[in-house]
């Protein structure tokens, strides 16, 4: 809560002309209710579980700031239950869930972006109220690839580039996931997310099974 409460008593933010952009990992609860009452527009980016916890994991291990786990196996067991930083990654999606039908929330997923990111640019304008011509949504999804802002991190995000940035691959939970692992996370996920509308957004037996 702290980085965000940070962001928004930034005064050059609080100066900036409006529309303003807003980044945040918190939970839907813990945003400030005066975002949804004044109809803000949200739009939320979710990953699938297992891509999510791999990213994580390597994101916990390689951030300074956070504490450093002593294998794979250990964090896979912190964020099956939610003993991670942001908290538990099935809590936040039934938030959100409980929200996907409200008109100024739009959900969109990571894998989507990764198949057709012009589409996915046009679909957030189309969200947005935006009216762009055809060459700049392409100039936009071409400088929304992983590879370009990559390219551009050590610009963009100082040291913390590398950290931020390092695949941007869709299944590299394959990687470090035990078969064994694979099941605890398909009946967590079939306990939590099956389904829900969230949960058939995620397309979860397209891209988390082996």
């Amino acid at each position: 809560m702290m980085c965000f409460l940070l962001l928004i008593q930034n005064p050059k933010i609080k100066d900036s002309s409006s529309p303003r952009v807003f980044y945040t990992h918190l939970h839907y609860d813990n945003i400030p209710k005066s975002v949804f009452e004044k109809k803000a527009k949200v739009v939320v980016v979710f990953r699938n579980p297992k891509d999510t916890a791999v990213s994580y994991y390597h994101f916990y291990n390689n951030n300074p700031v956070l504490p450093t786990m002593s294998s794979w196996d250990e964090f896979f067991q912190k964020f099956i239950s939610g003993e991670v930083c942001w908290s538990s990654y099935f809590d936040h999606a039934l938030a959100w869930n409980r929200h996907i039908d409200d008109e100024n929330i739009l959900i969109i997923t990571y894998e989507e972006l990764k198949e057709n990111l012009y589409e996915g640019v046009k679909k957030i304008a189309a969200f947005l109220g935006l009216t762009l011509p055809e060459e700049k949504m392409q100039s936009i999804a071409e400088n929304a690839t992983f590879q370009s802002m990559s390219s551009k991190s050590a610009e963009t995000h100082g040291k913390f580039g590398p950290i931020i940035f390092r695949k941007g691959v869709v299944q590299d939970w394959k990687t470090l996931f035990t078969e064994a692992q694979s099941q605890e996370m398909d009946a967590k996920f079939e306990e939590c997310l099956a389904g829900t509308k969230l949960g058939a957004v995620l397309k979860y037996d397209v891209y988390c099974k082996f």
